[in-house]
C-alpha cells in the first residue's frame, strides 16, 4: 500500500510538471532517465534549436511562412508547438522538459553558448506563445500560473481609457480597441514599450493591448533563464565528475548530429574521370577547393586530406579508385610511388568518420569551410572566379557578417544550382552533394547512383563515440604525419 501510494505521488507529480506545452521551465525533472534516454534527448534538443537558428535566418520571423515551416519542423521533430492541442501529448511534453535542461548542463559553460542558447529559446517560447494569443482564457491562465499577475482591465475602464489607448498604441481603431483586452502592468516591466512609446502610462502602470504582451512575457522568459545558466554554471564541476556525462557534455556544443554519409550504397558508382566534372557542378565550395588545390599543387596536407579523403569516400569512390586517385596526384608533385605506398597509402585505407572535421586551417592549407575561415575579400574573389552574381556575394558576405556560415553556403547551393529555396538545412558536404545530384536529374550523364532516404541519427553510439574521440584522433594522427 505504502508503495502504490508513493508511485500514484509521483505520478501525479510528472503529469502536473509536464502539464503544459509552454512553461518556463521552473522546475527541474525529478525522474530518473536512462543514460540512452538522456543522449537522445540531448541531440533531439539540440536538432531543434538550431533549426529554429536556420529558419529564423531563412525566413522574416513572424511572418505566415516562417510560422508555417517551424510548425512543420517542430511536428517532425516530435515536440510539441501549441498548448491545449491533441498532438501534444505527455510524452512529448515531457521530452521537452527534460532536454531543455539538458542543454542548460552543455550550454552553460561559456558566454557565448549561453548567449546563442537563450536566443534559440526565447524564439521558440516566443513562436508557441503567439499560439497562446489566440486563446485568452489560457493566456490568463498561463500567466497567473508563472506568477505573473497582470490582469486584463475590465470594459466599464477600457471605455473610459478608450481615447488614451488609442493615440498611445497601434491597437487601432476605437471597434479595435473595443475588441481586445488590455493588461494593467507595472511600468517597470515594461521599460521597452514604454521607451518606444507604444503604450499608455497613467500611475506608474501601462496599459498593454492584448498583441504586445508577448514582450512583457519574453523579457521575464529571457531573465529568468539568463540567471537558471548562471546557477547552473556554478554546478559543473559536480556533474562533470559523472565519466559518463562529461564527454558528452563537452562536445554537444559543436558535436555534428546529422546523417552519417560514412555508409552510402553508391560505393563505386563515380569514377576518376568524373571527379574534375562533378567539381564545378556538385563539389561544395569546401571541396571544390580542395580539388583545385590538389590539382595546382599535387599535395594536401593532413587537416585537407582527411576532409577530401572523407567526401569522396561519401560521394562513391571506391578504394581502388581513390588510392589511383591520390598516387597519381602526388608523384606528380615530390612524392615518389614507393614513398606513397609506404607512408601514405595505409592511411587511405583506415579513414574514420569519427575525425571531427573543424579544426582550422593555417598558412599553407586548404581545408576548413571557405565561409568561416576564409578572409571576407578572399572569399568574395572566389565567388567572383566561380561566377556567383554581385548581389549573391553580397547575399553570401551577409550571412558570413552574422556567422551563419552553413547558411552563406546553402545561398551558394541555391545562386548555383538556380534554385530560389534548397527547401533543407545544409549540414554536411555529402549532403550538399546529393542535393546536387538531385537538382541536377539524380545522375543523368554525371553519375548513377543509390540514394538512400535520410538516416535517423544513431543516438545511442553518440556518447561512445565521442568518449573514444580523444584516442582515434591520435591514432590517425600517425597515419597522416606528413
Amino acid at each position: 500500500m505504502e508503495f502504490r501510494s508513493r508511485t500514484k505521488k509521483l505520478n501525479s507529480a510528472h503529469e502536473e510538471l509536464y502539464e503544459h506545452s509552454l512553461q518556463f521551465y521552473g522546475q527541474p525533472p525529478i525522474e530518473n532517465i536512462s543514460l540512452t534516454e538522456f543522449e537522445t534527448f540531448a541531440v533531439e534538443r539540440l536538432k531543434l534549436l538550431k533549426t529554429i537558428e536556420n529558419v529564423g535566418v531563412s525566413y522574416v520571423k513572424q511572418s505566415d511562412d516562417y510560422t508555417r515551416k517551424l510548425e512543420t519542423e517542430l511536428k517532425n521533430l516530435n515536440f510539441p508547438y501549441r498548448e491545449g492541442k491533441v498532438q501534444s501529448g505527455h510524452e512529448k511534453r515531457r521530452k521537452d522538459h527534460i532536454s531543455h535542461f539538458i542543454l542548460r548542463l552543455a550550454y552553460c559553460q561559456t558566454e557565448d553558448l549561453r548567449r546563442w542558447f537563450i536566443q534559440q529559446e526565447v524564439e521558440l517560447f516566443r513562436f508557441r506563445f503567439n499560439y497562446l494569443k489566440e486563446e485568452p482564457k489560457l493566456l490568463h491562465k498561463f500567466l497567473h500560473r508563472n506568477n505573473l499577475h497582470y490582469d486584463a482591465i475590465s470594459a466599464e475602464e477600457k471605455i473610459t481609457l478608450k481615447g488614451h489607448l488609442i493615440n498611445s498604441s497601434y491597437a487601432g481603431s476605437g471597434p479595435k480597441v473595443e475588441e481586445q483586452d488590455f493588461y494593467k502592468v507595472p511600468f517597470q516591466d515594461a521599460l521597452d514599450l514604454v521607451k518606444t512609446r507604444k503604450v499608455y502610462l497613467k500611475g506608474g502602470y501601462v496599459y498593454i493591448p492584448h498583441t504586445d504582451i508577448v514582450t512583457i512575457v519574453l523579457n521575464d522568459f529571457r531573465t529568468r533563464l539568463s540567471k537558471a545558466l548562471a546557477l547552473t554554471a556554478r554546478s559543473l564541476p559536480i556533474v562533470h565528475s559523472d565519466e559518463r556525462l562529461q564527454p558528452l557534455l563537452n562536445h554537444l556544443s559543436h558535436a555534428y548530429v546529422g546523417q552519417d554519409y560514412s555508409n552510402q550504397k553508391n560505393v563505386g558508382k563515380i569514377s576518376l574521370d568524373q571527379i574534375d566534372s562533378l567539381s564545378g557542378k556538385s563539389f561544395p565550395l569546401c571541396m571544390r577547393q580542395l580539388h583545385q588545390s590538389l590539382r595546382e599543387h599535387h599535395h594536401l596536407r593532413h587537416g585537407g586530406r582527411m576532409q577530401y579523403g572523407l567526401f569522396l569516400k561519401g560521394i562513391g569512390l571506391s578504394l581502388e579508385q581513390a588510392l589511383q586517385f591520390w598516387r597519381s596526384e602526388f608523384i606528380r608533385g615530390k612524392v615518389d610511388a614507393d614513398k606513397f605506398d609506404k607512408q601514405y597509402a595505409y592511411s587511405i585505407r583506415h579513414i574514420c568518420m569519427k575525425v571531427i572535421l573543424s579544426n582550422p586551417p593555417s598558412q599553407g592549407d586548404y581545408h576548413g569551410c571557405p565561409f568561416r575561415h576564409s578572409d571576407p575579400e578572399l572569399l568574395k574573389q572566389k565567388l567572383q572566379f566561380y561566377k556567383v552574381s554581385p548581389s549573391g556575394i553580397s547575399q553570401i558576405l551577409e550571412l558570413v557578417k552574422g556567422m551563419h556560415y552553413q547558411l552563406a553556403c546553402q545561398k551558394y547551393f541555391e545562386l548555383t544550382h538556380n534554385v530560389e529555396d534548397a527547401n533543407f538545412s545544409l549540414n554536411h558536404p555529402n549532403q550538399y552533394f546529393i542535393e546536387s545530384q538531385r537538382v541536377l536529374g539524380g545522375g543523368g550523364k554525371d553519375i548513377k547512383r543509390e540514394v538512400d532516404t535520410p538516416q535517423k541519427t544513431n543516438h545511442k553510439n553518440l556518447l561512445r563515440s565521442l568518449e573514444s574521440l580523444s584516442a582515434d584522433k591520435k591514432r590517425f594522427k600517425s597515419y597522416w604525419s606528413l
